[in-house]
């Protein structure tokens, strides 16, 4: 899909997705996040055993093991060449031959077969500004079944902006001061100064527009974000 006005989006995600000691960091930094609910949430919505479901953003593939547990195909998307190995090892290591390894983004990634019955992301879609953000959600909807089910997670601003500076007071008061056990205060005011969190007022209508129905959105510390959506 590359086109001369497309950006790269290995240089968008950042240096340390090349980095293969911050990859072996990286569920520890996340807090190890479980993907049960993430699971269960899809089973709710008619993904079944036999499903074919895209991890976009795959990472160390925290959710794509647990997939391709439960469901018949997992195929793990990733831009990052570190990530992608890392993974990869872990599969072989759990013994998982119903993963299929791709090296794309949410721009560049392109499906071979049928729709598929789940797209899932997680804290990946605020590295792509907003122009291509709704171009990377109309790629989604364009990946699914009709009824298909988009699980969504990121850092999403759900507040106005006159409260971005209380709101990021109480934020960062969460942060940590060793960047081994999570995020200290200087990554999270790094991400809002060059990373593409945006705001749901903005985000929401963008979801819609790629053709999907919101059916559940819920919200932590005003800064993270999930969603379930069906493609209409």
């Amino acid at each position: 899909m590359f086109k001369p006005w497309m950006i790269d989006e290995l240089a968008y995600a950042g240096p340390e997705h090349l980095d293969p000691s911050f990859v072996a960091r990286y569920d520890r930094k996340q807090g190890y996040p479980d993907p049960s609910e993430d699971l269960t949430v899809l089973g709710e919505h008619g993904v079944d055993d036999s499903a074919v479901v895209v991890d976009l953003a795959a990472g160390t593939g925290q959710f794509t093991l647990a997939a391709a547990r439960r469901f018949r195909r997992v195929v793990a998307v990733d831009v990052s060449p570190a990530m992608q190995g890392f993974l990869q090892g872990r599969a072989a290591d759990a013994g998982l031959s119903n993963i299929d390894f791709v090296r794309a983004g949410f721009l560049s990634y392109e499906h071979v077969g049928p729709p598929v019955d789940a797209v899932y992301t997680r804290n990946a879609l605020h590295q792509l500004p907003d122009f291509f953000k709704a171009i990377a959600l109309d790629r989604i909807s364009g990946l699914l079944r009709p009824g298909g089910v988009l699980r969504l997670r990121d850092l999403i601003y759900d507040f106005q902006p006159t409260e971005a500076e209380a709101v990021f007071d109480r934020w960062f008061a969460w942060a940590t001061t060793n960047p081994a056990e999570g995020y200290t205060v200087e990554e999270y005011a790094e991400h809002v100064r060059t990373e593409f969190s945006t705001f749901r007022w903005l985000l929401e209508p963008m979801i819609t527009a790629a053709g999907f129905r919101i059916v559940q959105s819920s919200f932590h510390g005003s800064v993270f974000g999930t969603y379930t959506c069906i493609k209409l």
